[in-house]
């Protein structure tokens, strides 16, 4: 099973740093990272393997957003099933 993480707003140090970090403490296997800066912009996507997380999905979601807003940034993780059935027409 995989996740989608996407990340957007104001580019401050260490936001890859500490997204990492929140997906390793959970055993969640970061497989792609695509990140830009525009105009001072951050916008990161992250593909995750969370075949072997140690906590339920939500609260995975939940803690990342948390991490977010704490860096004044919006956290969303989306399961890969939600994720493919948006993008499928």
């Amino acid at each position: 099973m995989n996740a989608v993480i996407t990340v957007l707003g104001k580019d401050n140090v260490g936001i890859l740093a500490k997204v990492s970090n929140e997906c390793a403490a959970v055993s969640a296997n970061i497989l792609e990272v695509t990140q830009s800066v525009l105009q001072g912009m951050f916008a990161m996507i992250m593909f995750v393997d969370i075949t072997n997380i140690t906590v339920p999905f939500a609260q995975l979601a939940d803690q990342l957003a948390e991490k977010g807003e704490e860096m004044g940034v919006k956290v969303i993780v989306m399961h890969e099933d939600l994720f493919n059935a948006m993008h499928t027409i």
